[in-house]
C-alpha cells in the first residue's frame, strides 16, 4: 500500500490500532466501564463503532430512527437501543433524558447523517431543509441536550462525523458540503468554550466507507442540464470507492479519538483522505480545485 504525507500534528494518527486488551479493567469492573451514546447506529459506520465499544468493555446506548428493526446488535450484551430520529427536536429531549437516566454518559458520537446530491438549482427546499436538519441541525440539537450533563459532571466528549468534505468541496454536493464545513467550522469554535467545563469536542472526517452510502445514505437528483458533470462524477465516486476504507476501520479512528486524551479537534480517516488533503497542501487551495476542475471539463 503506497505511503501518502500528511500533517499528523493537525489531523493524528492514519492507522490507529488500539488494543481492546487495555480495556480489558473497564468491562470487568462496573464502577470503570464508560458509556458511549451513538446517533445513526442502525448501519454503516455508526453500527460498527457499536460493536468495537461494547467489544472494548464499553457500555452503548445506540439510537436509530427504527430500533424496531434492528436484529443484530439487540443480541449483544451491554448495548441498549433507543429511538432517536435526529430531526425531531422533541425526541432528542426525550431520548436523552432517557439516556441520562440510564448511565452516565462519557462519549457522544454524532453519527447520523446522509449525502445530499445533485445541482443546487434542481434541489426543492424540502430537500435542502432535510439536509440541514439530519446532518446539521441534529448534532447541534444532540450536543446542546448533552451539554448540562457534562457540565455537571466535569467531563465529557462530542464526536461528530464530519468528511474530508468538510474541507474541500466537489461537484454536485454543494449542501451536503454546506453541513459538514459548518460542521468543522463549529466545532472549532465550541472547542473554546466547552474547554472550561472539562468538555472536548472532536470530529472525525472519513473519505470513502465502502457502506451502503451510495444507496439509502444517498439521495441523488439528476438532470439532464448537468448530464456531463453527473457521468463524471459517478466515474470518480466509483474510483475512490476503490480505495475505501471499511466502517470498521473508521470506528477505529472514533475509538482512538474517544480514547488518546489529546487537546485535538480533527482526526482524518481512511488513506483516501489522507492522500486528498497532503495533495492539496502540497499544491495549495487554489492549484487544487483547478485540478478537480479540470477532471470534469468536457
Amino acid at each position: 500500500m503506497r505511503h501518502f504525507g500528511y500533517n499528523q500534528a493537525q489531523f493524528g494518527n492514519r492507522y490507529p490500532t488500539p488494543s481492546l486488551d487495555i480495556c480489558g479493567m473497564e468491562s470487568n469492573n462496573n464502577t470503570m466501564q464508560k458509556t458511549i451514546f451513538i446517533t445513526g447506529a442502525s448501519s454503516g459506520l455508526g453500527k460498527a463503532t457499536a460493536k468495537l465499544f461494547q467489544q472494548a468493555g464499553w457500555y452503548v446506548i445506540a439510537t436509530m430512527r427504527n430500533p424496531e428493526n434492528e436484529t443484530e446488535l439487540t443480541e449483544i450484551e451491554n448495548i441498549t437501543l433507543l429511538k432517536l430520529d435526529v430531526t425531531d427536536p422533541a425526541q432528542i429531549k426525550e431520548t436523552v433524558a432517557k439516556a441520562i437516566s440510564l448511565s452516565k454518559i462519557d462519549v457522544v458520537f454524532n453519527n447520523a447523517g446522509y449525502g445530499l446530491m445533485g445541482a443546487f438549482e434542481t434541489l426543492s427546499d424540502e430537500k435542502i431543509l432535510r439536509q440541514i436538519n439530519t446532518n446539521l441541525l441534529g448534532v447541534l440539537r444532540v450536543t446542546q441536550a448533552f451539554i448540562p450533563h457534562f457540565k455537571a459532571q466535569k467531563s465529557g466528549l462530542f464526536i461528530s462525523t464530519t468528511s474530508i468534505g468538510g474541507f474541500m468541496g466537489f461537484p454536485l454536493h454543494s449542501m451536503y458540503h454546506a453541513t459538514k464545513f459548518a460542521l468543522e467550522g463549529w466545532s472549532e469554535s465550541m472547542s473554546f468554550e466547552l474547554k472550561k467545563f472539562g468538555i472536548a469536542i472532536k470530529t472525525v472526517a472519513p473519505g470513502g466507507i465502502a457502506t451502503d452510502f451510495a444507496g439509502r445514505s444517498l439521495d441523488m437528483n439528476r438532470t439532464s442540464d448537468y448530464q456531463d458533470i453527473e457521468d463524471k462524477l459517478f466515474e470518480q465516486m466509483g474510483l475512490m470507492m476503490q480505495n475505501a476504507s471499511t466502517a470498521e476501520q473508521i470506528a477505529q479512528v472514533v475509538y482512538e479519538a474517544a480514547t488518546d486524551n489529546k487537546d485535538q479537534i480533527r482526526y482524518l480517516a481512511g488513506e483516501d483522505a489522507h492522500a486528498l488533503y497532503e495533495r492539496r497542501l502540497q499544491i495549495g487551495k487554489e492549484a487544487f480545485r483547478q485540478e478537480i476542475a479540470k477532471q470534469f471539463e468536457a
